[in-house]
């Protein structure tokens, strides 16, 4: 393994981003008399400073100081459809200027018609809507400890659940032999991070040995059928069948975190083309076409925890904008879409995706820089419109587990985290956190835009190395 100093290239680019968007890096520093750091969300907080937003369309977004940015970041890999899509924005358009669409605290009827959409194209008994990952990834928890009566909840390593006190464990990478056992926030409670299990993802043997050692405490085991945070991996069909068979001999309950990869591949969820039923699953990002809206999914019996029959004994029972009948709105048009136009648009997305991962591998190895990317899914015929790049030290390592691309002796770790984004900033393209995704509105001109800017860049890191 060899070790880079990128420090002087870093220096440099901070540099040339100053001078190219003085406006944006004003607004930033005001920014940070208000927020902390700036903003109020940390991944979009790039260093020294990030781009302020002053349009997005379609594949594209603008900021404040007039660069036009080829955009794969496209809100936290949820616009499917690109960046303010008409078939949606058309749909609400019309609805607040009927005069409905606003927050009513209220129910109507889009919720029904939401739901019964969810349901039949998911496979799921009930649904309830809430407004993030985070709340539903909590609400499933709290399903499943009250209907098993258990306590321990079981997660994989690398794998992010949103920003909730029963998950906050396993998430970052630490040196020293922590890996992902450790806890990833100050604030919470022991005797709530103790019954947080970490086991390795598409590790069938390690997977059974830890279920069997919490034993009749297993509550749940929840599981991204591809790990976003945790490097855009795709997990095996035969580890995902294991999780549902082990839960199911364990009298535990599988929920399957589908905010990435629902309706990603096709209308529903990526566990469904392993053919893995979970008891619950999270579906969000794409769901709302560009609006905010989530959802927990799943067995009736379940989900009657949180119900009227059952006394309410979880109290999931929504914040004020659940069901905002703009999201509910944006939601029913998106599925109604995807539905519709499926054959048309995951092939698209597909080759697309498989189109910018190439590129960008391409354009590494011109430079002399070994790239690898994730986010297909080669085990099935489905195609893949996400992208995450990595560089490992050798050929022959393996990306199957964020175990391997988060470790600094197999993976340049520092260039995926710390000077991707930057250098390919400066080439007005935004890639945060070296991960991404296709959307139907780019086209094979993006993808040559986005193989030319990796060349530079690439040329640029290579100097420094």
């Amino acid at each position: 393994m060899t070790t880079h100093d990128y420090s002087a290239l870093l220096t440099d680019l901070a540099d040339e981003h100053r001078r190219r968007s003085p406006r944006s890096a004003a607004i930033h520093a005001e920014a940070c008399r208000f927020m902390i750091d700036g903003g109020s969300h940390t991944l979009r907080l790039l260093d020294p400073f990030p781009p302020r937003i002053t349009e997005a369309h379609g594949g594209w977004i603008a900021d404040e100081d007039g660069h036009r940015i080829l955009d794969l970041w496209q809100g936290h890999l949820a616009n499917l459809l690109g960046h303010n899509p008409e078939v949606v924005g058309d749909e609400l358009a019309r609805a607040f200027a009927s005069g409905f669409g606003a927050q009513s605290g209220l129910v109507d009827a889009l919720q029904v018609e939401l739901a019964a959409l969810v349901c039949r194209l998911t496979g799921a008994e009930r649904v309830r809507f809430t407004t993030s990952g985070t709340l539903s990834t909590m609400y499933s928890v709290l399903l499943a400890r009250s209907f098993t009566g258990r306590s321990t909840v079981m997660k994989a390593g690398g794998g992010w659940h949103g920003a909730q006190p029963m998950l906050l464990k396993g998430v970052a990478y630490r040196d020293g032999g922590v890996g992902f056992g450790g806890v990833d926030s100050t604030g919470l409670p022991t005797a709530l991070t103790d019954r947080i299990a970490v086991t390795r993802y598409n590790d069938p043997q390690r997977l059974a040995d830890d279920i069997a050692a919490v034993g009749d405490d297993l509550a749940c085991l929840i599981l991204e059928p591809m790990l976003g945070a945790g490097g855009t991996i795709a997990a095996t069909g035969e580890y995902l069948r294991l999780a549902r068979e082990l839960c199911t001999r364990h009298g535990a309950l599988l929920i399957l975190d589908e905010m990435i990869t629902g309706f990603r591949f096709h209308p529903g969820g990526l566990g469904a083309l392993h053919g893995v039923e979970p008891d619950l699953a999270i579906y969000g990002k794409a769901l709302g076409g560009g609006m905010p809206v989530a959802a927990v999914a799943g067995r009736a019996d379940v989900m009657a925890e949180a119900g009227r029959a059952k006394g309410r004994r979880v109290a999931f029972s929504g914040g004020t904008y659940s069901a905002h009948p703009a999201s509910m709105l944006a939601a029913r048009v998106f599925l109604g879409h995807v539905e519709a136009h499926a054959g048309e648009i995951y092939p698209r997305l597909g080759a697309l995706g498989a189109a910018m991962r190439s590129a960008v591998e391409d354009a590494f190895a011109e430079a002399g820089i070994l790239a690898r990317c994730t986010g297909a899914v080669d085990e099935l015929d489905c195609g893949s419109s996400l992208v995450t790049v990595h560089f490992p030290h050798h050929p022959e390592t393996s990306l199957a587990t964020p175990d391997a691309v988060f470790d600094p002796a197999r993976c340049d770790v520092a260039l995926r985290h710390d000077v991707l984004a930057l250098a390919l900033l400066v080439e007005d393209v935004n890639l945060v956190l070296a991960h991404g995704a296709a959307a139907t509105t780019h086209g094979e001109g993006d993808v040559g835009f986005l193989g030319e800017a990796c060349r530079r860049a690439a040329r640029r890191i290579a100097r420094h190395r």
